[in-house]
């Protein structure tokens, strides 16, 4: 099968509203991630779901989201990233039309389901246009650290929503957000994102799209699920399309890609924070709700300073690798991301506003330099695979997290704030050692693009 491959021309209009377009976009797809996470209660009794329907309809937007985000970004490359974002949209948008209207489990899963196809689509269209955007390196650079962060900002607005449709009118009502977002976006798109132009052709690698979507769902349910049948069915299935791309002439992601140290290191570090940060919302949300009585909105309500650092951090980040480069940026974050995790582990009064003030700033560090160093030098004509990959690592972190650090608490003895309270700190040694390792493979200069860049700029 042949298609155009797009190649993009230089942007002739502001980037400032695409930027801000596109950022929004982001946000809500990694909200749609924890948007029924406070109101998974309120949606069990209305459709009286058993627990495991419960845990079917709080992942199956993400199974499906990380599943097919490869592939997403791969089309994005060989289709045109506007086209694939529109498209994307568009299914998002009905598919949580669908899910607000849902009467039943089937109708729910099934929307939860296009939504992550529709997300898989957009995400990783909307991070290769930044390239299109910002052809400028320095320019390029920062804004990329400010994409970094808002993964962080996607996951505490779906936590502030669920709890406020949950507490003041119905859990369907969260998913009329995306579908207004989803709207506007695609009404605005034409008019402030560049198109892409058709040069050549190119073949997809359909038989490695199909491994590679199954192998990552498969793993994703068996973490979920704690079920080793798709465990070892998922790493079977990784496997084997890592046989299939080493032999194709045309590979869905070239093995090279993964070959430099520095982005194996920083797609890690990408994978720890999202872990990370879903984990210390789970057990967060649940402590509050269970431990000390609080409403969903009161619980959301105390993720505000969370959001808050967060966007203080994405607003400043592009600034800080300017001056300091990926590596300091990076490691500080990985480190003060582990002492917000030993802070929130505590589960005490000081130590828990502390954790909430020093984690976001952290995790919105990590996001940062992890993303630049995961994009940089990547050719045009893979930045929607980069973005694949990168938003594929956002999405895996919070599954094997939860499937490592809950099983941890689980068989922690003591009571169940002790437990959640071990697995923190467990994350928290991860933090640690990883960091180490980063400003290890990090130190080159060819690792700080958008400090270099900005030098010689100013010089």
């Amino acid at each position: 099968m042949t298609i155009p491959l797009a190649v993009s021309p230089a942007p002739t209009r502001p980037t400032a509203p695409a930027f801000a377009l596109l950022g929004t976009v982001q946000i809500v797809l990694i909200s749609g991630i924890t948007v029924v996470s406070v109101a998974l209660p309120a949606i069990q009794d209305e459709l009286r779901l058993s627990g495991g329907d419960l845990a079917l309809v709080s992942t199956a937007y993400g199974l499906a989201f990380s599943g097919l985000l490869l592939l997403g970004g791969r089309l994005a490359d060989l289709y045109g990233r506007r086209q694939v974002f529109m498209l994307g949209l568009g299914l998002f948008g009905v598919s949580s039309a669908a899910a607000a209207l849902a009467p039943g489990l089937a109708l729910l899963l099934t929307a939860r389901f296009a939504q992550g196809i529709g997300a898989a689509l957009a995400a990783p269209s909307a991070m290769a246009l930044l390239g299109v955007l910002f052809p400028d390196p320095h320019r390029r650079a920062r804004a990329t650290a400010v994409w970094g962060g808002l993964a962080g900002i996607g996951a505490t607005g779906g936590m502030l929503l669920s709890g406020v449709f949950a507490e003041w009118a119905s859990w369907r009502w969260a998913f009329g957000v995306p579908v207004i977002a989803a709207a506007l976006a695609i009404v605005a798109a034409p008019r402030l994102l560049p198109a892409d132009r058709p040069v050549r052709r190119a073949r997809i690698d359909i038989l490695g799209a199909a491994l590679v979507t199954a192998g990552l769902s498969t793993l994703s349910y068996g973490l979920v699920e704690s079920s080793y049948g798709p465990l070892i069915g998922g790493v079977v299935l990784l496997l084997t399309f890592m046989v299939v791309e080493s032999r194709t002439a045309v590979p869905l992601v070239p093995p090279a890609f993964f070959a430099a140290p520095r982005r194996a290191v920083a797609l890690a570090a990408i994978v720890l924070g999202s872990a990370g940060m879903a984990t210390s919302f789970f057990f967060l949300s649940l402590h509050l709700q269970q431990v000390r009585g609080l409403s969903p909105l009161l619980t959301s309500a105390a993720f505000l300073p969370y959001g808050a650092v967060l966007i203080g951090t994405g607003a400043v980040a592009g600034r800080l690798l300017g001056r300091f480069g990926i590596r300091i940026v990076l490691t500080t974050g990985l480190i003060m991301a582990a002492a917000g995790l030993a802070l929130v582990s505590r589960f005490d009064g000081g130590g828990l506003v502390a954790g909430l003030l020093v984690l976001p700033f952290g995790i919105g560090l990590t996001f940062a330099g992890a993303t630049v160093a995961a994009v940089a030098d990547v050719p045009d004509e893979q930045a929607g695979l980069a973005g694949g990959v990168v938003n594929t690592a956002m999405e895996i972190g919070p599954t094997l997290g939860l499937a490592v650090l809950v099983s941890l608490a689980a068989v922690q003895a003591g009571d169940t704030t002790s437990g959640y309270g071990f697995a923190l700190g467990i994350a928290a040694v991860a933090f640690i050692l990883i960091a180490p390792i980063a400003a290890l493979l990090l130190r080159t200069p060819q690792q700080e693009p958008g400090k270099n860049s900005i030098r010689r700029r100013t010089s």
